[in-house]
């Protein structure tokens, strides 16, 4: 594999981002690396913020709230606001209440997580393993404590008995300070081969998920953003990347976390694959390379 000079790299960064007037950030692999922060991502934080650049957090991180994640953010040097966190938690949670007010719903997710949830009807798991128990939707979120093998089981018997599948996401593992560890989405799969029924995918690399963000930037900049003016910044080719070229936005893969340059040539030869927009090192290189006339 060639390597591309430092230079010329930089040189290739700034013109993909040329005209762009909004950021979508991942979390995972972009600020944060197994629990650690990515170096020089806090400051290129703190650079969008000075600089009142329009930016959204759009992660699949769905163990805790947007306020613990906010409180987190603090804690290791990048301050952000829980709005402008947007997760595959808050986003499933928004989505049930939309889709089935006042129905009982069986979360698999942590008593932080499910206060995203507040207002809903959700059963203990003592209701909703009871004889003749029903739900309208059963929701899978990370949680290693919730999801054991009784609960799994309960949420299997409630799909069989009708209730909606939900995935918070899809994600099939992550990084975690013990190294690769399994993700929800393995747990969905699992449930989906089971019931042998489809789950519906809240997080990315759902176009909705998207769609949302997209909306909450424009409300912001108080105009009508195209959407090839926002960028998808994401370590994975396939979930970030490729998902947001998908909804119409730029595609910006960063080295800093799960994937690496062999990742992107398979995905590039899958059905429906395609390049990224650029590759950068990390976020730091992405926001040195914004363009300074947004308006």
């Amino acid at each position: 594999m060639t390597t591309v000079k430092p230079a010329l790299a930089a040189v290739g960064l700034r013109k993909a981002l040329h005209g762009v007037r909004a950021l979508l950030l991942d979390l995972d692999g972009v600020i944060v690396v197994a629990g650690e922060a990515v170096p020089g991502a806090a400051e290129a934080i703190a650079t969008l913020e000075k600089r009142g650049f329009p930016y959204r957090i759009v992660t699949n991180t769905s163990a805790v709230s947007r306020a613990t994640l906010a409180r987190w953010s603090g804690k290791i040097g990048a301050p952000i606001p829980a709005s402008r966190f947007q997760s595959a938690l808050s986003a499933s949670a928004a989505w049930t209440a939309r889709h089935f007010p006042d129905a009982p719903l069986y979360v698999l997710a942590s008593p932080d997580a499910q206060s995203e949830f507040a207002g809903q009807r959700l059963l203990t798991h003592e209701q909703a393993g009871a004889r003749g128990a029903s739900v309208a939707a059963v929701v899978i979120g990370d949680s290693p404590e919730e999801v054991t093998f009784d609960n799994m089981n309960r949420a299997f018997r409630l799909v069989l008995g009708g209730a909606k599948l939900v995935g918070m996401h899809q994600n099939p593992w992550w990084l975690t300070p013990e190294g690769p560890t399994l993700d929800s989405g393995a747990f969905v799969a699992g449930l989906e081969f089971a019931t042998e029924t489809k789950a519906r995918i809240v997080g990315k690399p759902h176009p909705e998920f998207f769609s949302v963000a997209v909306a909450d930037l424009r409300r912001e900049v108080g105009r009508d953003l195209a959407r090839v003016e926002i960028a998808m910044v994401g370590d994975d080719v396939r979930s970030d990347v490729r998902a947001a070229q998908r909804a119409g936005l730029r595609g910006i893969f960063v080295l800093s976390g799960k994937h690496g340059p062999n990742d992107i040539e398979i995905a590039a030869k899958e059905r429906g694959g395609r390049r990224p927009d650029a590759v950068a090192s990390d976020l730091a290189a992405v926001v040195a390379a914004l363009p300074l006339d947004v308006d």
